[in-house]
């Protein structure tokens, strides 16, 4: 399963996904899922494979998002630059001098970097200021407007992600890329689908890839109305906090420690029982976890439970440094920690179990 795992997170994460534009991620999700189960899409873009046993039992979602924090061109300059606003939450003190790629409307991807007025032209008391995006342009070696539009095909709202290569670091269990936020919860969704698949599951499994979760959970709201999930298990890519800076005796999110399980965001509070279940089950099959309370940030949970008369979620999450830059790391053992996970979840969940978790009265 490491090596498949490998492989997926590489084609993942080199795909060009920015919210909106989230093609490239979802044909792979469609190649690695054909035959598992009902292929579909909805209005917005979201796709989902439903895989059913012999008795149908919950309808449990196990889903990630495809999109991943990125760019669109919001003008060209007369002398051939481009303007550029972001897609999701972007902290300008990581963009300056980083390569990306614009994807043209024929597919073409042409690769610039981003830049700003040197440091030589400006005031010195300037100097150290972080620089806004307004400030920021994107050079890709265009003469002029004319040749940037003609012939390198680029036009206004043309979508830009990161150019980073997936790279395995000297500790071999590490990996760098963009995009881990939220590659391995896509990848997790169609890994895990693909074993259960084969094994059995006690229940209507749906696999679903949402689009435009960096933008405000857009893709969720939909998904919800057409999966209609009896229980939501949202994968995800979550900021480590074992870095300087932070006290680590109180780290929540530490690199090679195990899957992330949240609890609680400012946009969700997971469902109690559900929450006490995926807990007995890591232990009882032995999985590393880590339990996590955020005081910032928010997932495609926050869509999930809300939609229909309610329906209980979980996150489970890999820890990822450096989140939303154009360099994210991961140990490959906290991807298949959640994997484990989200299989013997998904093997626990039949009906009783789902019944249970809002058994209020």
């Amino acid at each position: 399963m490491r090596d498949k795992a490998i492989e997926l997170l590489r084609g993942l994460t080199d795909a060009h996904g920015a919210p909106g534009f989230e093609d490239e991620v979802r044909s792979i999700f469609v190649d690695e899922l054909e035959g598992m189960g009902d292929l579909s899409t909805d209005g917005n873009g979201s796709v989902f494979c439903e895989n059913k046993t012999d008795s149908a039992g919950p309808r449990v979602l196990l889903t990630g998002h495809m999109d991943e924090v990125a760019f669109r061109v919001q003008s060209i300059t007369h002398d051939g630059f481009i303007k550029f606003v972001t897609l999701g939450g972007w902290w300008p003190h990581v963009l300056l001098a980083q390569r990306v790629k614009v994807r043209t409307s024929s597919g073409e991807k042409i690769l610039g970097v981003v830049s700003s007025k040197p440091p030589h032209f400006l005031p010195e008391s300037e100097r150290n200021h972080v620089l806004s995006i307004g400030q920021m342009f994107i050079d890709v070696g265009a003469k002029n407007r004319a040749d940037a539009e003609s012939n390198f095909g680029i036009r206004i709202g043309d979508p830009i992600v990161p150019q980073t290569d997936f790279t395995q670091m000297y500790d071999n269990n590490l990996f760098m890329a963009k995009a881990f936020d939220n590659r391995v919860g896509m990848a997790c969704a169609i890994q895990a689908t693909q074993e259960l698949a084969l094994k059995g599951h006690p229940n209507t499994l749906i696999a679903c890839g949402t689009v435009q979760e960096e933008v405000g959970v857009r893709g969720a709201t939909t998904a919800a109305n057409q999966a209609k999930p009896d229980v939501a298990i949202v994968l995800e890519g979550a900021p480590a906090d074992d870095t300087p800076g932070f006290n680590i005796a109180d780290s929540q999110g530490v690199m090679g420690k195990g899957v992330q399980i949240r609890l609680q965001d400012p946009t969700a509070i997971m469902n109690p029982a559900l929450v006490d279940l995926v807990v007995k089950v890591a232990e009882e099959n032995k999985i590393p976890y880590q339990l996590t309370v955020r005081s910032s940030g928010g997932t495609d949970a926050r869509a999930f439970q809300l939609s229909g008369t309610g329906v209980p979620s979980i996150v489970l999450a890999t820890p990822s440094r450096y989140i939303h830059s154009h360099n994210s790391m991961i140990d490959i053992n906290d991807y298949m920690a959640m994997v484990d996970l989200a299989i013997a979840l998904v093997e626990r969940l039949d009906q009783d179990a789902v019944d249970a978790l809002t058994s209020y009265l």
